[in-house]
């Protein structure tokens, strides 16, 4: 069916009449590729130890071979000093020192070391990449932008000379999370099991989380996939983390369309849109949730061409109005005419309809059709997570999920009688925000943003986030 779609969609993939001409990369094809790009997350080691099978309950009943790993502690090492700026904060310099490095990651864009901070005998993971000494780097200046207990914390960040006279290097210290959402989801999938809904539910609300954080900051991640969503098992906390493809998009200025690892990548890009919006992370986010209810990516294409055909496959061929909305220029176009597949039968029969609906709503072609982050917060699919006697599969309490910011209250405030859910309202301590907050520093890291108090009537109208 493929090689006879391809053809076809080559051929309506041209631009309208009198408009420039679109670039489309050509990829290799890697039948097994899961990214375009190496995530750079502080996750790649050759050498595990295994997990416990009772940690967050999440590996329960996997056995010793599907279980999770964890990075071994390195042998004792050389201790570098070093003087580093802190993430946030004033422009201080201050001397950090740590010990035990391990190369755990590298790619195209640099290398990922983990490594033990000895002032608070914690692991850290240290990504070094080149720096252009012309520019400054976007992944920095974003990153001290954030502060939101979904999105991985930039500690510490310096710099180091090379090899060569002229090379200068930028080490950004991150928090270390020994688990990726996509090793957890590899894990069951070899042991031909699905990961356990009520996880499947709390990956991905705090998922929507941090996107409805740094959208409501202008920030586009364009790299969201499940290498690079971070987990604690210990705790079942996501964080969103590698801001290396990330972006703060102003509209009228024109982006590359060439982005996103492509089983993720939204259909406005593979028709060359260069004036999209925050919403190709929500598309990337409901291929995120698609994969976990499938046990295997829902648009596995092997080029850029084959992703649209794989989309066309179940969406349907997209209508003129459609294309318009992903990219004007395709406006006239000859796509074969292919009928929706209906989303029931794309999932097992046994997935929830509520976790269907909410996909359906994000794998919209037309980009402002797509729920918003926060909208996706507040679907019932995760109104389980906002019973009062929720905990995870072992017992343990869930993480956090509703220490909302003021920030966050008033991204979409018509939602917030949803989010915040009514066993805590009227339930704050006098001079806090939420019962939650009663604790400020979790498992996962200090959240030191100030929490508003649960005041959740609707104000006026919202400001919606930069889509």
């Amino acid at each position: 069916l493929n090689s006879c779609w391809l053809p076809l969609v080559k051929m309506s993939l041209q631009p309208a009449a009198g408009a420039p001409p679109q670039q489309f990369p050509s990829t290799t094809v890697r039948p097994t590729e899961r990214s375009d790009r190496p995530s750079l997350n502080p996750l790649r080691s050759s050498s595990y130890t295994v997990l416990p099978a009772s940690i967050a309950g999440l590996y329960d009943g996997l056995g010793p071979s599907g279980r999770a790993m964890l990075a071994p502690s390195a042998p004792k090492g050389r201790i570098y000093t070093v003087t580093a700026t802190p993430g946030y904060g004033p422009e201080q310099q201050v001397e950090v020192s740590y010990t035990d490095t391990k190369l755990i990651g590298n790619g195209s864009f640099g290398v990922v070391y983990q490594a033990k901070m000895l002032e608070v005998d914690e692991l850290v993971a240290i990504k070094k990449v080149l720096q252009d000494k012309r520019f400054k780097n976007r992944e920095l200046a974003i990153m001290r932008r954030l502060e939101h207990q979904n999105v991985v914390r930039l500690k510490y960040f310096f710099y180091s000379k090379g090899e060569k006279a002229d090379e200068l290097f930028l080490n950004l210290i991150l928090e270390y999370m020994p688990e990726t959402v996509y090793r957890v989801a590899r894990h069951y999938s070899k042991n031909k099991q699905f990961i356990p809904m009520l996880y499947v539910k709390l990956f991905m609300y705090q998922l929507f989380r941090a996107l409805a954080y740094i959208h409501s900051l202008g920030i586009c991640h364009r790299d969201i996939k499940p290498q690079n969503l971070l987990l604690d098992p210990d705790t079942a906390v996501l964080k969103l983390c590698d801001f290396g493809s990330a972006k703060h998009l102003i509209q009228g200025e024109p982006n590359v369309s060439y982005i996103c690892s492509r089983y993720y990548r939204a259909p406005e890009l593979i028709f060359g849109a260069t004036n999209y919006t925050t919403s190709i992370d929500v598309w990337s986010a409901g291929c995120v949730l698609a994969e976990l209810l499938l046990g295997q990516p829902i648009f596995p294409g092997e080029s850029g061409v084959d992703q649209l055909v794989e989309i066309i496959k179940i969406l349907g061929t997209p209508n003129r109005q459609q294309i318009t909305k992903m990219n004007a220029t395709f406006a006239e176009f000859g796509l074969p005419q292919i009928k929706a597949h209906p989303w029931s039968k794309v999932f097992r029969p046994r997935t929830p309809p509520d976790a269907i609906d909410l996909i359906s709503h994000l794998l919209e072609y037309s980009p402002d059709q797509r729920m918003t982050p926060l909208e996706a917060c507040a679907h019932p699919v995760f109104n389980e997570l906002r019973l009062p006697d929720c905990k995870l599969t072992n017992g343990r309490e869930l993480p956090p999920l509703f220490n909302f910011t003021d920030l966050e209250l008033k991204i979409q405030p018509m939602y917030n009688h949803i989010l915040v859910p009514s066993h805590l309202v009227n339930r704050t301590p006098v001079g806090q925000s939420s019962a939650e907050d009663a604790s400020p520093v979790t498992a996962a890291g200090e959240e030191r943003n100030s929490s508003t108090s649960l005041n959740v009537a609707a104000g006026a109208s919202p400001d919606r986030p930069q889509a």
